[in-house]
């Protein structure tokens, strides 16, 4: 009884955290794109958010293994760590897709400027010719055509795809935050 307790309780925690940290997301990027707008389109803040996602997944994580008493196992580490992680995902999926769509719907149109800038500035400075940048730079307008005004299907698509690599960063964090409970007590002989 206690353990379902327990496990029940874990749960709400992944919610709370994975709610928290969508808010936290959400808040970053309204601060960026408000504050500096031209650092949306760059590697710095893929760095920076990169950076912040991990020391956030690490803290909440840590928060979910004492809420499980210390000790969790890897079944339940990655269930939990998964719930989190998804919730997270999906409040800053849903909230980019709602803040294009009707919040402010120059977004898309800010940000495809902001990326091809930054495309074809990186294939010059690389060296390519003339003819690939453009070809590329094509290639580029199309998959913003598509990031930024999805059709439903593309927006569940890409929701499955993040929800794979999320799985997969769960099951990382699974291994790495696991601690099963000790078959014996230190100090008992039994």
């Amino acid at each position: 009884m206690e353990e379902k307790q327990t496990e029940a309780n874990v749960k709400n925690v992944a919610l709370r955290n994975g709610l928290i940290w969508g808010v936290i997301n959400i808040v970053i990027f309204l601060t960026i794109y408000y504050v500096v707008p031209d650092m949306m389109s760059s590697y710095a803040l893929a760095g920076i958010q990169l950076l912040i996602g991990i020391g956030l997944a690490v803290f909440f994580t840590l928060e979910l293994r004492k809420a499980a008493g210390g000790y969790w196992t890897f079944k339940s580490a990655l269930l939990n760590i998964f719930i989190m992680f998804l919730i997270s995902m999906a409040i800053s999926y849903v909230f980019t897709v709602v803040f294009g769509k009707f919040i402010d719907p120059s977004y898309p149109g800010k940000m495809k400027e902001l990326v091809m800038a930054k495309t074809e500035s990186t294939l010059k400075s690389v060296g390519m010719q003339e003819s690939q940048i453009e070809e590329a730079m094509e290639k580029t307008k199309e998959n913003l055509q598509k990031q930024f005004n999805p059709t439903f299907s593309q927006m569940i698509s890409g929701f499955g795809v993040s929800a794979i690599f999320y799985f997969v960063g769960a099951l990382i964090f699974a291994l790495i935050f696991k601690k099963e409970r000790p078959i014996f007590l230190p100090g008992t002989e039994d």
